[in-house]
């Protein structure tokens, strides 16, 4: 993507019109315009502050693709679902602790081909959910298109996506270790902020342990696995219903394997 490709796609996401994005940059909305149909470019002193008004990085407005991203592309040029369509157990968990008897608005971070959303929709949830991977996204909309419902998916990345509105259940499964230390409180402040009262936060992250060798599908130097128990740290201010650290054995890759993973499932006061 280009980078007014990026401006067009992150400014809709915010809800921005040209006007308004245009005030504040304090440019004309003719500037935003010519960007975004190509014919000019931001002045090179703009782009920090175009990235910060957009919540992303710089890197990320430029349009430069990671390694990351190119691995989830390629793993996801299949017919098949990478990790299959058996929904995660903590979908399980949250319809147990939040039925949909009356509308829930659910986040899906890093949804990957999208079983774990178009599950939770199926089950009467109002679903929204994001990945870095153009195939994972298309592959997740067939899916809910053959299921007979609706997913509002959209592409983000974890590292420069911010909330803006309110969510009644967070979940995201697997996605978490590409957060760096630095950005952690960040990330997860602004979770909590927009999260309606007595909604929930399901998340699982990869625990770092010496006696665990790294998967082999595993780019490490894009991934940051966490201590033991130091996702349960960031929500000692609510109430937490599930912390257990657990040992799995994993295919992935095509080669067998195992991980540790920390789940939580917490509740806001």
């Amino acid at each position: 993507m280009n980078i007014g490709s990026v401006i067009l796609n992150k400014r809709k996401a915010l809800g921005y019109t040209q006007q308004v994005l245009a005030d504040k940059l304090h440019v004309s909305f003719q500037a935003v315009s010519k960007w975004e149909n190509g014919t000019a470019y931001p002045e090179v002193e703009l782009l920090p502050v175009i990235a910060a008004i957009l919540g992303i990085s710089v890197d990320a407005l430029l349009g430069y693709r990671s390694a990351v991203v190119t691995e989830y592309e390629n793993r996801y040029q299949t017919e098949d679902y990478y990790w299959g369509v058996v929904p995660n157990r903590l979908c399980y968990e949250i319809m147990k602790l939040r039925p949909p008897i009356k509308p829930l608005k659910v986040l899906d971070m890093g949804c990957g081909e999208g079983k774990d959303a178009v599950f939770l929709a199926r089950n009467g949830y109002i679903v929204s959910a994001f990945d870095v991977s153009d195939s994972g996204l298309e592959k997740g909309k067939r899916m809910a298109e053959k299921c007979g419902t609706y997913v509002d998916f959209f592409k983000a990345n974890i590292l420069d996506y911010r909330l803006s509105e309110n969510f009644d259940i967070i979940f995201s499964s697997g996605v978490f270790h590409y957060i760096a230390p630095n950005i952690r409180t960040e990330i997860t402040e602004n979770l909590k902020q927009y999260t309606n009262k007595k909604g929930i936060h399901a998340i699982n992250v990869f625990v770092e342990k010496p006696f665990i060798e790294r998967a082999p599908d595993e780019e490490a130097a894009e991934r940051y696995h966490w201590k033991s128990g130091e996702l349960f740290t960031y929500y000692h201010d609510w109430l937490l219903w599930r912390t257990e650290e657990v040992i799995f054995d994993c295919n992935s890759g095509g080669k067998p394997h195992q991980h540790c993973m920390d789940i939580m499932i917490a509740e806001k006061k």
